[in-house]
């Protein structure tokens, strides 16, 4: 092959994988961490009604490898009107579903309508102000999606990608979005919302686990992302031994960064 062909070729490869740097290298999603006046209520709520396994740490929960974590403290309001706008699940029968909500008493923000295309959906919000989103998408059963809004979704998207990796994605072909696994990570357009930061609402912050946090710190800051807290070492309510740090993303979304030792 002529020389011109092979480095002509050579740039179009660049261009499409970009360079082969590590990009948020092994990350997966972690956790979400929620507020609410009672933290061992709310863990209740979330195995009786969202269908979150009990876990070993003191009132948790998780869906599989991913955690539902409570800091006890009354929230300032709920998710809506900062970064993070709700959370979504998925559920086998999001009628039945429903009827059960409705007689325990839930608040019911939106009933349920189908998307073509798509899937049946609702709203609802739990006692804490937390904004959920129910969905009825047999491929993806439990904890489904983090839907955040921006007023440049295209560059918040990118944002997160950069920094966690993630697998880009269409959501049924028709919605874009990261994903880690089975959680989804969608960005939708706000122009008018005056964004207020997660960390005094009722969803407090995002969660990812890295296996290097010195590794992720370098890269990170490499990028010339700063961290709200360096890394520090912990160890949580069921003994396990961490490192976390903390940075802030974009439109006040707080982010947790765990390595698990």
């Amino acid at each position: 092959m002529p020389y011109v062909c092979r480095s002509i070729i050579v740039v179009l490869l660049f261009c499409l994988t970009g360079p082969s740097v590590a990009r948020g290298a092994d990350t997966e999603y972690h956790h979400v961490h929620l507020m609410a006046s009672d933290a061992t209520e709310a863990a209740a709520w979330y195995i009786e009604h969202m269908g979150c396994q009990a876990y070993e740490r003191e009132a948790a929960c998780r869906y599989g490898h991913v955690q539902v974590l409570f800091i006890e403290r009354e929230p300032d309001g709920g998710s809506v009107g900062t970064a993070v706008d709700h959370i979504g699940f998925s559920f086998r029968d999001l009628d039945a579903k429903m009827v059960e909500w409705k007689a325990a008493g839930l608040t019911v923000l939106e009933d349920v309508r189908e998307i073509d295309g798509l899937f049946k959906l609702a709203f609802i919000e739990d006692p804490w102000g937390t904004k959920i989103e129910v969905a009825q998408d047999h491929e993806d059963l439990g904890l489904h999606h983090l839907h955040l809004r921006s007023p440049d979704p295209t560059a918040t998207q990118a944002w997160y990608q950069n920094v966690f990796g993630g697998q880009q994605d269409r959501m049924k072909g028709r919605i874009d979005g990261l994903r880690w696994g089975r959680v989804w990570l969608i960005v939708s357009s706000d122009t008018d919302t005056d964004f207020v930061p997660t960390d005094t609402r009722s969803f407090h912050h995002l969660g990812w686990g890295v296996e290097d946090m010195a590794a992720f710190v370098a890269e990170t800051k490499a990028k010339g992302i700063e961290f709200s807290a360096e890394p520090r070492q912990i160890t949580n309510s069921a003994g396990q031994d961490l490192i976390i740090a903390f940075i802030v993303g974009p439109d006040g979304a707080l982010i947790e960064i765990v390595e698990t030792l």
